[in-house]
């Protein structure tokens, strides 16, 4: 009976190519949508995978990473010296404006590390030596900053290299990968002390003291002894991922707006197949009724309409995520829109799809129940 159900449901071509089309584009429009938000919001949060550090102290009213509030230089020393603490170092983060070959400006999103630990170095150096930024006026560029800084020049930066940032010198010693900023401004480490030479001066400079937890400790445990006596707000890397993520769903149109296309894909997906789908049952109301006539009962109906939802519902989801991981590829090898697509997307992405299958399973269903064998008979 199983075999008559999908013989039924592949006969009606036109049917059967609209219930897919209507499952597949539901399935990537979701995915796909879903898939730039989260790209979106992993860019908020790219400065902690750019700069690594167990626990970031900053001022008592910074809520996200991007919020920068400067602290005063004294506040280092103070965090060093609270019980628990390994070792404390400052960092400087901020945007400044970098001149390029044919005159024009790039903002650049420049990281200025302590000299002594390097705490917060990129991850994935590509070429050149960590060591060489101690040298005088020497940055690390991402790849990002390659491919920006170059315009006007016959050649792409390479080590060696010489630009401006504010009108000071800046010389290439190396070359990393990393994430992308949410400002879309590229990446350039340097050490703490020639961050403070490039950037406009102002009364506190220090933007960050990163930590690290001593040998038996947490760094929760250490974050929450920083506050009680330091008074500075400590953030596990954790703490500060969420933090900073929890901070663009309250104050940003982000999440409605992402939010509300992925909604109108789930109603589209319900509407196109549920009105399909019953439109299909009543066209095969004299078959159904021949069938309940020869013996088969409400319940071998209702499986066969269940597995007619189920087979276009996972047609319709394997094209849709296919769809939406091409789309997704060709978005990350062009750099623009965002695209990030967890493990966790797919297996929602399912879960909707098969809420809309059975959906439109039990209008065809509720239909069958009421089915009259006799119909078979009448003229």
């Amino acid at each position: 009976m199983y075999h008559v159900a999908l013989r039924m449901l592949l006969g009606d071509r036109p049917k059967y190519i609209m219930l897919v089309s209507g499952l597949t584009f539901a399935a990537l429009l979701m995915s796909q949508q879903c898939g730039v938000f989260f790209g979106l919001l992993s860019w908020t949060t790219s400065h902690m995978r750019n700069m690594r550090a167990s626990i970031w102290v900053v001022d008592p009213k910074v809520e996200q990473i991007n919020e920068v509030k400067p602290l005063r230089d004294t506040d280092v020393n103070r965090v060093r010296s609270v019980v628990g603490v390994a070792y404390a170092a400052p960092m400087y983060a901020g945007l400044m404006q970098a001149r390029m070959a044919d005159g024009g400006f790039k903002q650049v999103q420049i990281v200025g590390l302590d000299a002594a630990t390097m705490v917060g170095r990129p991850g994935n150096i590509l070429a050149g030596r960590l060591e060489d930024l101690r040298l005088p006026s020497s940055v690390m560029i991402d790849t990002d900053a390659v491919v920006k800084l170059s315009i006007g020049r016959s050649h792409p930066l390479k080590i060696g290299d010489v630009f401006e940032i504010n009108d000071r010198e800046a010389r290439i010693i190396g070359i990393c990968k990393g994430a992308k900023s949410w400002t879309g401004a590229p990446y350039i480490f340097t050490t703490y002390e020639q961050a403070l030479r490039f950037a406009p001066p102002q009364r506190k400079m220090l933007s960050f003291v990163v930590a690290e937890p001593a040998q038996g400790l947490t760094a929760a445990q250490v974050a929450r002894k920083i506050e009680k006596e330091t008074g500075l707000k400590a953030f596990t890397e954790e703490e500060f991922f969420w933090s900073t993520i929890w901070w663009y769903f309250k104050n940003t149109g982000i999440p409605t707006s992402f939010g509300t296309t992925i909604l109108l894909g789930l109603l589209v997906g319900i509407a196109v197949s549920g009105q399909t789908f019953y439109s299909f049952v009543l066209e095969n109301t004299r078959h159904l009724a021949a069938l309940k006539a020869m013996g088969a009962s409400n319940g071998l109906l209702a499986r066969m309409l269940l597995l007619q939802a189920l087979t276009v519902g996972l047609i319709g989801y394997g094209l849709g995520i296919g769809l939406a991981s091409l789309l997704g590829f060709i978005f990350l090898n062009k750099g623009q829109p965002p695209f990030f697509m967890p493990y966790q997307l797919p297996l929602a992405t399912f879960g909707l799809i098969f809420l809309i299958c059975i959906f439109a399973a039990l209008l065809g269903i509720r239909r069958v129940a009421k089915l009259e064998a006799a119909i078979v008979f009448r003229g």
